[in-house]
């Protein structure tokens, strides 16, 4: 009996472990709420609208990098090179378009009008992805070492043109999303949430999001059923870069210059904010909102331990602790600990 393909990407069990499954996408929402409530408790300008916002904004530039990823890590793969996209796409869309004198950052001086910075740093980061998708499928290498290689060659690029220095001369245009508000709500919020909307959507409904699933949970066999899996690992590949270059225009825009160190070790935080969220690291389980509560959960408790006037040294600690506990909760969650 031949398989279709929509019984391919009916990949979750039915019945009482799809249930569970379903829960555990908002497993989070206990502990946000137990953070809420430590953080008023902490200070009471915790649960203001102004910090709240703050909160939100400044979760907008991971989210977006962790929902490029979850859609990589769904279907088998990973994506290092993200974290070196978010600060390279930005610095070579502003150097395309600035001109060659008139500031302490030189341009190409190619002429290009202002407006132009933010599709090209959307293709920019399209590009990165479609080449890392080429190789990775055509040539057939391991897609954490290849991305790996990236990183390490993006953010070298982004430091020779930069010339390791933060870029303040900035097109008009290139801030707006990330210094302006729409309805009382910064703009990056009111963005993020709809790209966040459109995955959940696609993921669930549509036979080509349905499929990252067969695809991560076993690519031959969703090849077999007539699954064309080179074809959507490259456009996940490519979306997930894109993604990353949209976050890193919300960054500049967000506090008004290109990092010379932008997106610096940000994938360790990406990393962590899937895992919390339910994605597995094996690919085939996981979802988008499961991942955005992981990052707003990092994120709160990053705020509650501002106010609490914890270090900052003690951040990374935190992050690695996060990883360990998500690994093996979901590792024993999944049963595989028993294998």
């Amino acid at each position: 009996m031949s398989t279709t393909v929509e019984e391919a990407v009916r990949i979750r069990p039915r019945t009482r472990r799809f249930n569970v499954r379903q829960l555990r996408d908002f497993s989070l929402i206990p502990v946000i709420l137990l953070l809420l409530v430590v953080g008023f408790i902490i200070s009471p300008h915790f649960l203001t609208t102004d910090n709240m916002l703050a909160v939100l904004q400044q979760s907008t530039e991971l989210s977006l990098l962790v929902l490029g990823e979850a859609l990589v890590l769904i279907a088998g793969r990973m994506d290092l090179s993200l974290e070196s996209t978010i600060g390279v796409a930005p610095v070579l869309a502003v150097w395309l378009v600035l001109p060659d004198h008139g500031g302490r950052f030189n341009g190409l001086g190619t002429g290009l009008p202002e407006w132009t910075a933010i599709p090209l740093c959307l293709l920019i980061g399209a590009l990165i992805g479609a080449i890392n998708g080429l190789v990775i499928l055509r040539v057939r290498i391991n897609a954490f070492i290849l991305t790996l290689g990236m990183l390490i060659t993006l953010r070298g690029l982004q430091q020779g043109i930069s010339g390791g220095n933060s870029i303040f001369e900035l097109p008009e245009s290139f801030t707006y999303l990330g210094r302006t508000s729409w309805v009382g709500v910064p703009a990056s919020v009111w963005v993020c949430g709809l790209l966040f909307a459109l995955g959940i959507v696609a993921l669930s409904w549509l036979r080509h999001g349905r499929s990252l699933y067969a695809i991560g949970g076993n690519s031959d066999a969703a090849r077999a059923a007539g699954i064309r899996t080179d074809r959507v690992l490259l456009i996940v590949f490519v979306l997930a870069s894109t993604l990353a270059a949209l976050s890193g225009i919300l960054y500049v825009g967000h506090y008004g210059s290109i990092s010379a160190t932008q997106g610096n070790g940000w994938i360790f935080q990406v990393f962590a904010a899937a895992v919390i969220g339910g994605v597995s690291l094996n690919g085939g389980r996981g979802s988008l909102f499961g991942a955005l509560t992981g990052v707003v959960a990092l994120q709160l408790i990053l705020n509650v331990m501002t106010f609490a006037h914890v270090p900052g040294v003690w951040y990374p600690l935190l992050n690695g602790i996060i990883i360990l506990a998500a690994l093996i909760i979901s590792r024993f969650s999944s049963g595989e600990a028993q294998d």
